[in-house]
């Protein structure tokens, strides 16, 4: 009669099969649990670029609330917007993309004072900053245009920028696969130039600065607004340095056209170039002032390297040209007063703005 139970020698021997199929079938299980954890899954989606913020004392609404009805300002527009902003394949070279002259650490604006374009060329003018343009009136520093979309398209097309007729730039866009979901989702079709350029407009009304020192005071929080600030801001708003009628409380910009007095014979003649009007000789777009200070240089030109030649130069009266607007005038400056001008000017940084996550490439 054979043994009931097998010999010791024979268990193992019986058994080392099914222990190997077993140590296989977790070897299995685990590598089958480790390609899941590393499987690609739905890409994360981006932070939020539109929002509510809203800088103090803008009575208008939000940027979404002053978008055109026909270019609505959603998320899948200013993310596709903010790619082609950074795509330098919209220059016939493709060696500048828009972000090439409006560098988001310097408040969207070009630190050297003439931008350079494709094949190293250069215009005349200084990039200025785009922040809280949704707010705008016109656009470019003769006011030429009058509708973010519009403005869109003009440094693409310029011979000195980026060289490339926007009808082509969309057309290289719709060509590229990587794009079409996105034009898609944002504008229901593939790329064409009104859409690439409502695109663009969209990203740009995004770029919102309401967090600076200055918004704070205004929505009732001393913390960061010293005496220095509050003796600046009373100097900026009075008749003795008349800043304001320029540069009104909260929007820190009237829209308007001025020759503030940068302007020397023989120059840009600015404003005049749109209107042909004599009276409009040296006459350019009145900046808002968010994040002065982290946009140097200044002026149209960008002749004036720091906020303290800026300050000087409003105390002399400007550069002396005739066409220089009377409300510039030697101004009676203490070397103090100065200084709490340059206090109040650097309040308007908003330190979040400049090193936001959500605006970079």
């Amino acid at each position: 009669m054979p043994p009931l139970w097998p010999s010791r020698g024979s268990l193992s021997l019986t058994l080392s099969p099914w222990l190997s199929v077993v140590f296989a079938l977790a070897l299995f299980a685990l590598a089958c649990d480790q390609a899941a954890s590393t499987r690609p899954t739905a890409a994360t989606p981006p932070p939020a670029l539109v929002t509510d913020l809203t800088p103090a004392h803008f009575a208008a609404g939000t940027a979404a609330d002053v978008a055109p009805v026909d270019n609505a300002l959603t998320e899948a527009r200013a993310q596709l917007g903010k790619r082609l902003f950074f795509d330098k394949n919209l220059s016939r070279t493709g060696e500048v993309s828009c972000g090439t002259c409006h560098a988001p650490d310097h408040a969207f604006s070009d630190p050297s004072p003439i931008s350079t374009g494709v094949e190293e060329r250069t215009g005349t003018r200084n990039a200025p900053a785009l922040v809280n343009l949704a707010w705008g009136d016109s656009f470019f520093w003769d006011g030429r245009v009058r509708t973010l979309e519009e403005q869109a398209g003009k440094p693409i097309e310029n011979p000195v920028e980026m060289d490339l007729p926007v009808t082509e730039a969309a057309a290289r866009v719709a060509a590229d696969p990587t794009y079409a979901k996105s034009f898609d989702d944002a504008y229901f079709g593939p790329a064409t130039e009104e859409s690439l350029r409502k695109a663009l407009a969209s990203f740009v009304r995004t770029l919102v600065s309401g967090d600076s020192p200055y918004d704070r005071h205004l929505r009732g929080d001393e913390e960061e607004f010293g005496d220095a600030e509050r003796r600046g801001e009373d100097l900026f708003l009075s008749e003795k340095a008349a800043c304001f009628h320029c540069h009104p409380a909260g929007r820190l910009t009237d829209e308007g056209f001025f020759n503030n007095g940068t302007y020397v014979d023989g120059g840009d003649p600015g404003r005049q170039t749109v209107t042909g009007r004599t009276g409009d000789l040296g006459k350019f777009k009145v900046p808002g002032l968010r994040n002065v200070a982290a946009s140097a240089p200044y002026m149209h030109d960008g002749s004036l390297a720091t906020l303290e030649e800026v300050v000087d130069q409003y105390a002399r009266g400007g550069r002396g040209s005739p066409w220089t607007d009377p409300q510039i005038r030697p101004l009676t400056l203490s070397d103090d007063e100065k200084l709490d001008l340059l206090a109040f000017l650097r309040s308007l940084t908003d330190p979040v703005f400049l090193v936001d996550p959500r605006f970079r490439p």
